[in-house]
């Protein structure tokens, strides 16, 4: 007769979801050319990607604005990029501007980059990092 041991390994952590609390979800909104908002727009974490246009102030952690996107009213976000139109008064961190943007607009900004091309109407204050 042969005898063996069985080995059973210790109790161990077993794995355990977060709490629904605990879980982080960044949602990115995106405006599509053939819709048109009237109304603001916030996403306090995520991002927001205008392809359409929006009548609204729009505010965001990250905006883009697409060639076909436009805007009329205030954007507020860490980081922005206008390749479409904008009419308003900007606030960001990081500005760019592409060669097809068109901006009429206050602007302030802690660093802006503008392509060749890019026209640009109203006020423009650089801050720098700090």
């Amino acid at each position: 007769m042969v005898s063996a041991k069985v080995f059973r390994p210790p109790a161990c952590n077993k794995y355990q979801p977060k709490a629904p609390e605990e879980e982080f979800f960044v949602a990115n909104s995106i405006i599509a050319e053939d819709q048109t908002i009237e109304g603001n727009i916030a996403s306090g974490e995520g991002s927001v990607e205008i392809k359409g246009k929006v009548i609204g102030s729009v505010t965001a952690q990250s905006i883009i604005i697409h060639v076909s996107g436009s805007i009329d009213g205030a954007l507020s976000a860490k980081s922005t990029v206008i390749d479409g139109r904008y009419k308003g008064k900007l606030k960001c961190d990081d500005l760019r501007l592409s060669s097809t943007a068109t901006i009429q607009a206050d602007i302030t900004a802690q660093t802006m980059t503008v392509e060749n091309g890019a026209e640009i109407e109203g006020n423009v204050q650089i801050t720098g990092k700090h």
